[in-house]
């Protein structure tokens, strides 16, 4: 079985890396110095890793299919490996531990652990490479319940948490300003300076909490190389879940791999590895299309419980 596995595993190994992508499967890597590289080629260029976080534009096929690729290929040259994904939360961690063993189905896993809603298309294989060779998956993120309170209230909602559920948020979170959050806040079209700051501190709750929890991870597992899903926002540059990580242990080696495309690049110094992709369709085209959808973004928090 498992030399049918790699068999498998070999025929992902092998794919061009220079031709441009022609299609949303498509993509080609390159190194921080701009040279292009193999699947195979980036995964021994990431062997010294501790932590490779590994970025994604949400629902893009080439991203997810460039993270399943990279799995296999650096499971092939390290066994020690383990997933850590965003989409999964720390409270989940024990639903999520026995879907691995085996103790419940998938429909039990994506309704107990809340999966996200493309977890059938996206993150199915990452899970599965995982479980058909018994890798731990961390779940690393913090619930959305919280994160959202944090950022109706601000950082000091996380006092307001029984102790039970404040250990599913990071013990502390990056407040102060640095590269990070002046880069959310160039991303920030509207709201004043209180509403922004509130924002940030839910943001950085889930940065902070990812990174901690795969330092947690990594001081009781040293030998473990962690794979980490994310969007994009969080690991590219360095800037987010990488600057946590490295806030909490200097001595780890984290690496990045970001997907970009013809119209969405990187800073010329950044020192991650580029996956070129083709970008996806236009969300909107109409503005009161936009206006409408954001609107009905901001009303899923109308009946947000929040702790007083």
């Amino acid at each position: 079985m498992k030399s049918l596995m790699y068999l498998g595993v070999a025929s992902l190994l092998v794919g061009c890396a220079s031709s441009p992508p022609a299609t949303l499967y498509d993509y080609t890597i390159a190194s921080p110095q701009g040279e292009p590289l193999s699947i195979t080629q980036l995964a021994q260029a990431l062997s010294t890793a501790d932590i490779i976080l590994v970025g994604e534009w949400h629902s893009h096929p080439a991203a997810h299919l460039l993270q399943a690729q990279l799995m296999a290929a650096l499971y092939q040259q390290n066994p020690h490996l383990t997933l850590s994904m965003e989409q999964f939360t720390r409270d989940k961690q024990a639903v999520v531990n026995d879907y691995l063993a085996g103790n419940i189905g998938e429909k039990t896993l994506i309704k107990e652990a809340n999966a996200w809603p493309n977890y059938d298309s996206d993150y199915r294989p990452l899970v599965e490479f995982a479980k058909q060779n018994k890798l731990n998956v961390i779940a690393a993120n913090a619930p959305k319940s919280i994160v959202r309170c944090v950022g109706r209230q601000g950082a000091e909602y996380l006092n307001k948490l029984p102790p039970n559920e404040r250990l599913w948020a990071a013990r502390s979170l990056t407040l102060a300003m640095d590269a990070y959050q002046q880069t959310f806040i160039a991303s920030m079209h509207h709201g004043d300076e209180a509403q922004t700051k509130r924002q940030f501190a839910a943001q950085t709750t889930w940065d902070d909490t990812m990174a901690e929890s795969m330092v947690d991870y990594l001081s009781h597992h040293p030998h473990q190389q962690i794979i980490h899903v994310a969007g994009r926002f969080h690991t590219m540059e360095g800037l987010g879940t990488a600057s946590r990580i490295k806030a909490r242990n200097p001595t780890l080696k984290v690496m990045m791999v970001t997907p970009v495309s013809d119209q969405v690049s990187l800073d010329a110094d950044a020192q991650d590895f580029t996956v070129k992709m083709q970008p996806l369709p236009q969300r909107y085209v109409q503005k009161d299309k936009m206006m409408a959808a954001m609107k009905a973004i901001g009303q899923r928090n109308s009946d947000l419980k929040c702790y007083k």
